[in-house]
């Protein structure tokens, strides 16, 4: 198995950063992908970076170099998680807060890899953080065509690791305690879809 961790958005995006520049998505999340691939328990399944580049690598690219992993191995022998920060305004501190996943429409396989990832994370985020859900389909996952969810062969999810623009969510995952639990939630549901269990 094959373990690719996608860290969203570039150093020159425009945006992606909290109101007071206290977080910019593009590093805040490669230093999550960063602790995710080098967690030992995950050293089995060759976890790698898909975007070890500062810059923001286009979503085809991105999406190539997961399917060539697809080719090498073969679909159901990939995994991905592509690691975000979320936002409800435009540069302003805003009131919405909370963890959520995302997959591509429809029932796949990344649906299990989500499930996973909602466990892990009502276990390790802290308790009365909001854990945001779609369960129309009858899963917590909400569902979007993403071109990094719907470009890629194998099971694929997005993660928006709370709120950017909301001052409790900022404080919390700028501190240690944030950053450990946003790692281990993302290791502990890639674990539990491998058939850990914690």
């Amino acid at each position: 198995m094959k373990l690719l961790i996608d860290n969203g958005h570039g150093i020159k995006t425009p945006g992606k950063r909290s109101p007071g520049g206290e977080i910019l998505e593009y590093a805040y999340t490669r230093e999550i992908a960063r602790r995710i691939v080098a967690d030992p328990r995950l050293k089995a399944y060759a976890p790698e970076l898909l975007v070890p580049e500062d810059a923001d690598i286009p979503l085809g690219q991105r999406c190539a170099r997961a399917n060539a992993w697809c080719d090498r191995l073969g679909a159901n022998n990939v995994l991905l998680i592509s690691v975000h920060l979320n936002a409800a305004g435009a540069g302003q501190w805003m009131r919405a807060r909370g963890w959520e996943a995302w997959t591509s429409p429809g029932q796949t396989k990344a649906d299990r890899l989500a499930e996973c990832l909602y466990y892990a994370a009502v276990k390790c985020l802290p308790a009365g953080t909001p854990i945001r859900t779609d369960m129309v389909d009858g899963d917590r996952d909400k569902e979007a065509k993403f071109a990094i969810l719907t470009g890629t062969r194998c099971p694929a999810v997005l993660t928006e690791n709370l709120f950017q623009d909301n001052r409790q969510d900022v404080a919390y995952l700028l501190s240690e305690e944030g950053k450990r639990a946003m790692a281990e939630l993302h290791v502990r549901g890639l674990l539990t879809y491998l058939g850990f269990r914690f």
